[in-house]
């Protein structure tokens, strides 16, 4: 049970972080010229130690810290298979995406895409998606902060769970309008300095729990979980019949392919000075990435060895609080000073997980409305606001819209929709990237048929999927509109996309601008012309 002080402590620490973040927004705004590169870009004077730190900061989310520990302590080695997806995507990210990306765009996914393609139309397209999956993934850390003051306040704190999402929406459109993107990578460098901290802190201390015997850990992490050995080996969440199968492969898919394709990931190329800086950024991220997923298994397994798979399903049912739940035993359990401590350190490092991350979407997707869809529609009658000012109007819609779909979807693993988040954006962002770089005939409306060939088919299936109804875990339980039988659309969606792509050029009469492919091609692999 959660006891005041720890509710006094974590609420302290809590408020710690977000007042030196509001403090470094302030200073970053008081610094700045309001330019679109400063405000989208951070006027790309970013080191490559300083922007891998803010990548790592700004993948490992909620869903990295919360969810993936959680499904851990649930399910054993299927759980483990979040943390391998995760973390293989950047093979994908640092061989295809990274250094074509900077090259080749100024701020946002839709900028690689037209530079050889008629721009409105590839732009509203690649604006939309871009929007679409940003909305999905900061749904998951709303989610993940509403668990995490549920746990706070001893389960009972509904009203409290919804003012705190409110509370995160407000917070992001906060640090988005008045920093942009100079603030934000601020914020994400100091997460992720703390989120490494304690993730190292909590594993030394379960090792040292079993003594550094990871067998022991193992064995008694089987033993407690209810499943025995099964619970070590593949099949508990995605073995049996078929759709659990085609399930765990349409995920594997969607997490390798996703992370290449996410906004808030692309726009991150943009705020070093070359591509070499890009590449070497990734470099750093896997590093730290890397490290921080391998601790998550033992934290995972640790949560089931010394919590029980049962009582962490009874603190949240798709397993969000299991590394608050492990932070107070290992701190020396509930009422002591030790687990009062520690719970509440690493409750407070998990919200400021929530905070960087949500922050880094909000301005990738206000930064998608603004420079593609904004400045799209509106070319032909000239425009009446500057794009910054339209991208912080669009910063506080989106935080509206999430707030809303976060407190729908308030029982949902936070890892389990990011898998979502992910399928979509492998689905519409990925294929018309890849075949942006490296297909000579591409056309502008094989473009487009890309994105909406990946994006329509992953958003259907997924309403019509037993994620929104047709099973006791839904976010509409007692309704039934289920026609898809897997939970995750990556399987069907991500080839969609792909064959859209191809079909939409096929058949098209536009003939492909060698020359501007030429000088795309060019200045993807060696930079010249790059901003």
């Amino acid at each position: 049970m959660v006891t005041g002080d720890h509710q006094t402590l974590a609420l302290l620490l809590f408020s710690a972080f977000v007042a030196v973040t509001l403090g470094i927004t302030t200073w970053v705004s008081r610094d700045r010229h309001g330019s679109t590169e400063e405000f989208y870009a951070g006027g790309r004077l970013f080191s490559p130690m300083e922007n891998g730190f803010a990548i790592a900061g700004d993948y490992m989310s909620a869903a990295s810290f919360l969810g993936i520990s959680g499904l851990i302590a649930l399910y054993g080695y299927d759980g483990m298979l979040y943390s391998v997806g995760f973390l293989v995507a950047w093979l994908v990210v640092l061989l295809l995406v990274a250094e074509l990306v900077r090259n080749c765009g100024r701020f946002t996914l839709a900028d690689v895409v037209a530079a050889r393609m008629s721009e409105r139309p590839v732009r509203i397209a690649a604006g939309t998606s871009s929007v679409a999956v940003s909305v999905l993934y900061l749904v998951a850390q709303m989610v993940g902060a509403g668990s995490l003051v549920a746990l706070l306040l001893g389960g009972t704190g509904a009203a409290a769970r919804t003012w705190t999402v409110i509370g995160v929406g407000a917070l992001m459109v906060i640090y988005v309008s008045l920093g942009g993107m100079r603030a934000t990578t601020w914020i994400q460098i100091v997460k992720a300095v703390l989120l490494m901290a304690g993730t190292v802190a909590l594993t030394v201390l379960v090792l040292i729990r079993f003594h550094g015997d990871v067998n022991s850990l193992l064995s008694t992490a089987a033993e407690r979980s209810g499943h025995g050995d099964a619970f070590l080996g593949p099949g508990l969440k995605y073995g049996g019949d078929w759709t659990a199968r085609l399930d765990f492969i349409s995920l594997g898919l969607a997490l390798v392919l996703g992370t290449a394709g996410l906004p808030h990931i692309l726009s991150r190329f943009y705020t070093v000075p070359t591509a070499r800086a890009a590449r070497r950024s990734v470099i750093w991220s896997i590093g730290l990435i890397g490290g921080f997923y391998l601790m998550t298994i033992v934290l995972g397994f640790g949560a089931a060895a010394l919590i029980g798979s049962d009582e962490v399903r009874a603190s949240n049912a798709s397993g969000n609080t299991a590394v608050p739940l492990l932070a107070l035993d290992l701190g020396g359990g509930a009422g002591s000073t030790g687990g009062t401590v520690l719970f509440a350190v690493v409750a407070a490092v998990a919200f400021a997980t929530i905070l960087a991350v949500v922050a880094g979407i909000t301005l990738a997707s206000s930064a998608s409305v603004a420079h593609d869809l904004y400045a799209s529609l509106s070319r032909s009658g000239g425009k009446r606001y500057s794009e910054v000012a339209v991208a912080r109007t669009a910063a506080a819609v989106i935080g509206a819209v999430a707030i809303g779909l976060g407190l729908l979807a308030a029982d949902l693993n936070v890892a389990f929709l990011v898998g979502l988040a992910f399928a979509v954006a492998a689905s519409a962002n990925l294929p018309v990237l890849l075949f942006s770089l490296f297909w000579r005939r591409f056309t502008t409306r094989g473009a487009v048929w890309a994105v909406y060939g990946g994006l329509v088919p992953a958003v259907l299936l997924v309403l019509v999927s037993p994620v929104v109804s047709g099973s006791p875990e839904s976010l509409f339980p007692g309704v039934d509109l289920q026609l898809f039988p897997l939970q995750n659309p990556g399987l069907v969606s991500v080839p969609l996309g792909f064959l859209a792509g191809w079909l939409g050029t096929v058949t098209s009469h536009e003939p492909p601008d060698e020359a501007r492919h030429a000088e795309t091609e060019v200045r993807a692999l060696t930079g010249a012309g790059a901003v």
